[in-house]
C-alpha cells in the first residue's frame, strides 16, 4: 500500500514525523480518511480520536482536541494543541 508523510505537530515542536499509509481523523464536517495521492484540502479538525495506520497494518491511536490539518501533495500536516498517543 502507498505511504505518505504525516506531521503532527504542536506549539512545544513535532509530535509525530513519518510515513503513514491511512490517517483518520474528524473533520468539522464529519470523517476524514486521508491516504497517499489525497486531493490537496485545508479543513479544521474538532476534539476527537485519531488514528495512524502504517505499511505493516499496525495503528496507533490518539486523541486531540482540535487544530487544523493541511493535505498538501508532498506531505500532510496536522497542526494541535493538544495530541496525546494511546498507551
Amino acid at each position: 500500500m502507498n505511504t505518505f508523510k504525516l506531521i503532527v505537530a504542536s506549539p512545544d515542536g513535532n509530535i509525530f514525523e513519518g510515513d503513514v499509509t491511512k490517517f483518520d481523523v474528524r473533520g468539522a464536517l464529519g470523517e476524514l480518511a486521508v491516504m497517499a495521492g489525497h486531493i490537496p484540502f485545508v479543513t479544521s479538525v474538532v476534539p476527537c480520536a485519531c488514528t495512524l495506520w502504517f505499511d505493516d497494518d499496525s495503528k496507533k491511536t490518539a486523541k486531540t482536541d482540535g487544530g487544523l490539518l493541511t493535505v498538501k501533495s508532498d506531505c500532510t500536516i496536522f497542526m494541535s494543541g493538544s495530541f496525546k498517543f494511546d498507551e
